[in-house]
């Protein structure tokens, strides 16, 4: 569900900055601004770290477009950044790229795809990703088995 993607975002990049403290004062400010509900100025914080690469200030960035929060909501966006900070190897980008596929919000419906994150998620130790693509795998045919197998084994074997 969408509140559970949203808390388990927030709760993830909350952990990630208790981790890791090499994290720029720039993504802790936008934290701190989201916290205070100043959401376009959380914004203006994580953006150049986006395009920066910063798959953390990636996936907060695709939480504010998906929830509409200090700027348009859109799914497509959201969908973009979490698309990025998935490649870049971060598991709730990866869990919530996942659940897009499967429910068709910002971009097509594609079960493969769908399986496909979610197990990159899952191989991270995220349960709640390796449920969901068990539920997706039942609903999925021969051939989108098949194309989602081919997608991971091009992923780990890193082409």
């Amino acid at each position: 569900s969408e509140i559970a993607m949203n808390r388990k975002l927030l709760a993830a990049l909350a952990l990630s900055l208790a981790l890791n403290p090499a994290f720029g004062a720039d993504f802790a400010e936008g934290l701190r601004a989201y916290d205070a509900g100043d959401y376009a100025a959380a914004y203006a914080e994580w953006l150049p770290l986006a395009k920066n690469g910063d798959a953390e200030a990636q996936t907060a960035l695709a939480g504010l477009y998906f929830q509409g929060l200090g700027v348009a909501q859109s799914d497509a966006q959201a969908a973009e950044w979490y698309r990025r900070a998935a490649e870049r190897g971060l598991a709730v980008a990866q869990m919530n790229l996942g659940e897009m596929y499967a429910t068709a919000r910002g971009v097509e419906r594609d079960l493969a795809r769908a399986y496909f994150w979610l197990s990159l998620a899952a191989d991270q130790g995220k349960g709640w990703a390796a449920e969901r693509r068990e539920v997706i795998a039942a609903r999925m045919s021969a051939n989108e088995r098949a194309r989602a197998e081919a997608l991971l084994e091009g992923r780990r074997a890193g082409r």
